[in-house]
């Protein structure tokens, strides 16, 4: 049999984790129809029966006030998952029971996994768990999805759920949530939704509840006429006036006192444990007004320190060696010995092989980098520094809310743009879009590689770590720019949870480091691959299509010097730098593949240290740093461009967005190689 299975629970529940550990390497992620958040589906392993895991998006309720709301509810209802495993953080237990009582009113099967049980043992705190299955009549699995613990035991209860049906389920009527008078109204709505919810898959109760706060989708997916609507809210103006309250803070009211009960009864605190909790303690430190942003500028210059040091060198160096000596010869032999012409050897191993492989020796480095972000990440660092953020943030129009989108341009613009999608305030949103491709995200990295090895090789990772920083600061200032001019206003209000310090399982580091890399591996394969068999082409071949000897009279030397006087304020004016600038539009990453195929390198083991002769006979040190600024800050690619269009949906914030980043970043390239050149560093 065929079966669905949903993943709901709120943020930093474990969620993702469980996910995880359900589905192994078999998941796949793509967008939901028609918007940017992202959907996460995979195959469950270890179970015989063919089941889909999807996860759906973090969230809190199921009040469509959010996009994420919207999307999980939707689904829920619309698609009707054979079951719900609703994921309960059991350290947080009473907030995210308040999702568990709505999931229980939707009618479908439900299993919850009462997740982070370990960090309950630790505190010593008990939970009865088959008083809380009694009180709320679903199955309830203890679970720690970081160890595997319990997820066996979770999957096999949702299997017998799926297989026995929705029948299974039919105590979840018998919850008394509400108080006597909110039970009759809810009765007296139900009785008069009866022709509008016959033959539909949706439970009368919980389409009375949803018309009795207002939810103006579910009227409009029913088509529920107005005398009805009228109906209803003389019924909720009686509850509001005897309460004297609104709708929603009534049914909220009740539903924590519902679940505080619960609570009281069968879960027990470990009292003799002091007020702090060891996650209060570190934040007394890491959240402090004055240590907080030296110690995370602190953290990220030691990731860049063993990312760019000896370790990361020393792989890199292994990977070249065996790519551009091991592979290139082994190729340039073997066509050699089955007649191949000439310009084919020079296109696949000159051409391909170099290009490919001029970006592929940086992915150790690159590696290595995810596995250092991923671990703050998964330990519940990150959340803090969003926190530490909305301070400065605020300066420039935003909230704590953008660090998220902001820092995950770090890794890639593409998912970091339509992260933006989660911010409410439409300025913010705009704002943040555009003031995110300016974080280095990990495609610039090979070109920041090669260029430091040239020339600031003793101070590599200072020389790195400077332009993630610079980064960061033309953000703030574009942001302080743009806040005066185009987004007047007042930044949106900050409110984010922070979860408990966990310990990163080693399985969920790598599965975050590996689907972060396996975009730079899957780039390299086909858009960089492309795009290196193309400037071969073009630096091989003249407009009329003759092959040419030299690529000073090819087709990439015809436009690089039509645009090279651009380049020329900022040092680097050679048509072959100019062109490269213009080929990494479709990925940044092709900017070294274009220089190192003009300058007619490949040749076997030789290319990384006759790329860097190269570069030191073109360049100076000012050169080179004012190069790369330009690299940090000017247009995205094209899949970045692609989003940022999706994103803003107008070609007019579109280009104007692209433009004013290319407009700094050629005056900060300007300042960094003018000024350099007044103070006599050229």
């Amino acid at each position: 049999m065929k079966y669905t299975f949903a993943l709901v629970g709120n943020p930093n529940c474990g969620k993702t984790c469980m996910f995880n550990e359900i589905t192994g390497s078999t998941q796949y992620v793509g967008n939901w129809p028609g918007v940017t958040v992202e959907k996460k589906e995979g195959k469950a392993r270890k179970v015989k029966e063919d089941i889909t895991i999807v996860d759906l998006p973090g969230i809190y309720s199921l009040s469509p006030y959010t996009m994420e709301e919207i999307i999980a509810r939707n689904y829920i209802v619309e698609e009707m998952p054979d079951v719900i495993i609703n994921i309960v953080d059991a350290t947080n237990i009473e907030r995210n029971l308040y999702l568990t009582t709505q999931l229980i009113e939707l009618g479908l099967p439900i299993v919850v996994a009462l997740n982070m049980m370990d960090e309950i043992k630790k505190r010593g705190d008990k939970i009865d768990v088959n008083g809380l299955e009694k009180a709320f009549g679903v199955p309830i699995i203890p679970t720690s999805a970081s160890k595997g613990q319990g997820v066996s035991q979770l999957m096999q209860k949702a299997i017998e759920l799926a297989q026995a049906g929705a029948a299974s389920q039919e105590t979840k009527f018998t919850l008394k949530i509400f108080d006597d008078e909110i039970e009759n109204t809810i009765e007296k709505i139900e009785n008069l939704i009866v022709p509008f919810i016959k033959g539909t898959k949706y439970p009368a109760r919980w389409v009375s509840i949803k018309l009795l706060e207002g939810d103006e989708r579910v009227r409009e997916k029913l088509a529920v006429t107005n005398e009805i609507i009228d109906s209803v809210k003389v019924l909720r103006k009686e509850l509001e006036h005897k309460y004297d309250d609104d709708i929603e803070a009534i049914i909220a009211d009740n539903r924590y006192r519902f679940i505080t009960g619960i609570i009281a009864k069968y879960v027990k605190k470990n009292s003799a444990k002091g007020d702090l909790t060891i996650s209060d303690k570190i934040d007394k430190i890491v959240t402090n007004r004055v240590l907080a942003i030296p110690l995370f500028l602190a953290v990220m210059l030691i990731v860049f320190r063993i990312t760019f040091g000896t370790v990361g060198t020393f792989l890199s160096d292994l990977l070249d060696g065996f790519i551009n000596g091991t592979i290139a010869e082994a190729v340039t032999g073997l066509l050699e010995s089955a007649g191949a012409s000439e310009w084919l050897v020079e296109l696949i191993v000159n051409g391909i092989i170099a290009g490919v492989g001029g970006v592929l020796v940086f992915m150790p480095q690159i590696m290595i980098l995810f596995l250092f972000l991923s671990i703050p990440e998964d330990s519940g660092y990150m959340a803090r520094a969003a926190f530490i953020m909305d301070r400065l943030l605020r300066k420039i129009g935003l909230s704590g809310k953008s660090f998220i989108p902001m820092l995950m341009g770090f890794g890639c613009t593409v998912p970091a743009v339509m992260a933006a999608r989660t911010l409410q305030s439409e300025k913010d949103r705009k704002l943040t879009i555009m003031l995110t491709p300016f974080m280095s995200c990990g495609a610039r990295l090979p070109v920041y590689l090669v260029f430091a090895s040239a020339f600031f090789m003793q101070g590599q990772s200072i020389i790195i770590f400077s332009l993630y920083i610079l980064g960061v600061v033309v953000a703030i200032l574009s942001g302080i720019i743009l806040k005066t001019t185009l987004f007047k206003g007042d930044s949106a209000p900050f409110v984010m949870e922070l979860p408990p310090y966990r310990i990163p399982s080693v399985k969920g580091v790598a599965i975050h480091m590996w689907d972060r890399g396996k975009g730079f591996i899957k780039k390299a394969g086909t858009i960089i691959f492309a795009a290196s068999v193309i400037i071969w082409f073009a630096q091989s071949f003249s407009f009329s299509l003759r092959f040419v000897e030299s690529p000073d009279e090819s087709i990439l030397a015809a436009i690089g010097r039509f645009i090279a006087p651009i380049f020329v304020p900022l040092g680097f004016g050679d048509w072959k730098t100019s062109v490269s600038l213009v080929t990494g539009f479709a990925a940044k990453e092709v900017i070294v593949s274009t220089i190192g195929i003009l300058h007619g390198l490949g040749e076997v083991g030789e290319e990384s240290m006759e790329l860097i002769s190269v570069l030191q006979n073109y360049y100076t040190p000012l050169k080179a740093y004012a190069f790369m600024a330009f690299t940090l800050l000017y247009l995205p690619c094209v899949a970045a461009f692609g989003a940022i269009k999706r994103e803003l949906s107008s070609w007019k914030w579109t280009l104007f967005a692209v433009g004013y980043q290319t407009a700094i970043a050629w005056l900060i390239s300007f300042i960094i190689y003018q000024g350099g050149r007044l103070i006599g560093l050229a």
